[in-house]
């Protein structure tokens, strides 16, 4: 059975049950000349977004400044959702106790996958049609005496809305569903949606196969008991499926060295801000080099969770945009990306500002964009760099970069380049965590001060100065030849947002653990011998917290056979007492 499912047989299930832990729903969002930009569509129909989430869709699911080229394109975006909005928390618990920090599902926030198409259509009276999109200049939108005896674009979005970050997953998705959706339309969305229904629910560690429109796609959901950067997923032989599946080597990551390539020489510089939780702006030329690039950043400190604020694609309609460029305080620990040029003035007090440009080549090699002084950005023609004045703490891999830049030479599959990036990131990273979490181990309580008639003990306060100490013997200099300021860069680690959320995910789960070793003490204690000198008033407050425990336990997934033993000493003392205090234990 579905580990996710929430109830028994498929007959009698919830509908939309495993498409809710796929997606939250499906969106078709497009432009009408009398009132503007709106959902057309939204499936299942039954699902109920509120106003603002709608508008915040509407804006998020078109380029905010599009170059006028006719295609197809691809990009993703985050927002907030309504206050209240919840999922289904006990398959969301389920999923989050198994999945990695990085691909946990998102407790305040929804993804969105975009597939926009952009088409011409002069067949139309008057050379436009009544679904039309929009184009941002600076700061206005085109208005219908622009489009008058023009032949425009038809602009139209498909929308995936979902809580889990499956970024290669969702966008392969829709290179399958989008083309067909746009030549017949609504019922293609119902049949799609449909078939997503009947797809397993996502359980890390499982390799499931996924049919969608004549398509099987076999992915592998991660499970935190995975080796970081280990290998491949491989296809599978043990059904003989019809088609053959599609396998999808990743359900989520990107392709780094094309998202970082006009910026490899900056790329320590890039780990270091996003480490720290820096404010940062990305402006790029389109949304899909926008989302790609705040997605490939905030997963360079993989697998430590980026605990900040990321917006992969940002408009100034967007609902928090006065509260992202607020000049009266300082600005938030958040990632953006843009493509507005309107966005320049509006970041001139922001820290770190990357302009990117088209990718150019100085030869074989991608030209490299230049660090410059903040001053400098100022117009709105400014020219592609990194604007800031920040000075990193560990010095510059040479020998990552000239290996990277001699593949580039002898075209090296982006692949592999990829995948070079992607172990180098995680190494640092890596070799940065590890100190922090043998400190961490050193702070749990000894198994044997756990014992069943005391409240279990808790875990020891951290202490930064303590912590530093043991660099000199234990730092990351065992495991990285990266030279530089390691002690500077974890003193000011320890002041992020990112170290908070590091060291609650660790307190939690050790403090979970000392939970669970303190209830297999108690389930492997002779409780009957403790009662029999024991007053009624003694057992019925036992009673009372051992019905606190197992509930507990069940939650912190103990073992069956110490739960049913706890279980079965309840009922076997509660039924030993007079019936008039059973009565009033059975009525709590």
């Amino acid at each position: 059975m579905d580990p996710l499912e929430e109830s028994g047989s498929p007959g009698s299930r919830c509908p939309w049950v495993r498409f809710s832990s796929w997606l939250e729903c499906v969106c078709v969002v497009t432009f009408d000349l009398e009132l503007g930009q709106a959902i057309e569509l939204v499936y299942p129909q039954d699902v109920k977004l509120t106003e603002k989430e709608k508008t915040s869709i509407c804006y998020l699911s078109f380029p905010d400044s599009y170059s006028g080229c006719i295609g197809d394109t691809q990009f993703s975006f985050r927002l907030r959702h309504s206050v209240g909005r919840r999922g289904s928390k006990v398959r969301e618990d389920v999923y989050n106790r198994d999945a990695p920090p990085t691909l946990q599902t998102e407790a305040a926030h929804f993804f969105g996958y975009v597939y926009f198409r952009q088409v011409k259509d002069v067949s139309v009276k008057r050379g436009y049609f009544q679904k039309v999109g929009y184009l941002f200049t600076c700061t206005h939108l085109f208005t219908c005496s622009h489009l008058i005896n023009q032949v425009i674009p038809v602009f139209q979005s498909l929308v995936l809305v979902s809580r889990l970050p499956y970024t290669h997953l969702f966008h392969s998705l829709l290179q399958i569903i989008a083309p067909e959706f746009f030549e017949k339309l609504e019922p293609c969305l119902e049949a799609v949606c449909n078939g997503i229904d009947q797809w397993p629910s996502p359980v890390p560690g499982l390799t499931l196969n996924l049919p969608v429109m004549g398509v099987v796609l076999q992915v592998r959901i991660p499970s935190k008991t995975d080796k970081p950067g280990g290998s491949p997923v491989r296809q599978t032989a043990k059904e003989n499926l019809l088609p053959a599946p599609t396998l999808l080597p990743t359900i989520y990551e990107l392709d780094l060295f094309n998202c970082f390539q006009s910026v490899l020489v900056h790329l320590q510089m890039f780990w270091e801000l996003m480490l720290l939780g820096e404010p940062l702006v990305v402006m790029a030329p389109s949304p899909t080099v926008s989302s790609e690039t705040v997605l490939a950043l905030v997963s360079s400190i993989s697998p430590l969770k980026f605990c900040c604020d990321f917006r992969p694609y940002f408009t100034i309609h967007d609902s928090e945009f006065r509260e992202y460029t607020t000049r009266t305080q300082a600005p938030p620990h958040v990632v953006l990306g843009v493509t507005n040029p309107f966005f320049i003035k509006t970041f001139q007090n922001w820290p770190h500002v990357v302009r990117l440009g088209e990718i150019k080549m100085a030869g074989d090699l991608p030209k490299q964009v230049k660090v410059k002084k903040l001053s400098k950005l100022k117009s709105l023609d400014t020219k592609p760099g990194i604007y800031t004045a920040f000075k990193t703490f560990l010095h510059k891999d040479k020998i990552l970069l000239k290996r990277l830049l001699k593949g580039i030479q002898r075209k090296r599959p982006p692949e592999v380049q990829s995948a070079i990036l992607r172990r180098h990131l995680l190494e640092l990273t890596h070799s940065f965590i590890i100190p922090l979490e043998r400190y961490m181990a050193s702070l749990m309580p000894l198994q044997r001060s756990v014992t069943p008639w005391k409240t279990p003990p808790q875990v020891r306060p951290f202490s930064q100065d303590e912590f530093m100490s043991t660099l000199d013997h234990t730092g990351p200099q065992l495991t990285s030849v990266l030279k530089g300021d390691w002690m500077g860069l974890y003193r000011k680690f320890f002041r992020s947002p990112n170290f908070d959320g590091w060291y609650r995910h660790r307190h939690k789960e050790m403090t979970q653990k000392l939970e669970r070793l303190h209830l297999e003490v108690i389930c492997d204690t002779d409780l009957v011998s403790w009662t029999k000198d024991k007053s009624e008033v003694e057992i019925f407050d036992l009673v009372l917290k051992l019905r606190e425990k197992l509930v507990k336990g069940r939650r912190l997934q103990l073992k069956d056979k110490a739960l049913d033993r706890l279980d079965f000493f309840i009922n076997s003392t509660i039924s030993s007492l007079p019936v008039d205090v059973q009565r009033v234990l059975s009525t709590r």
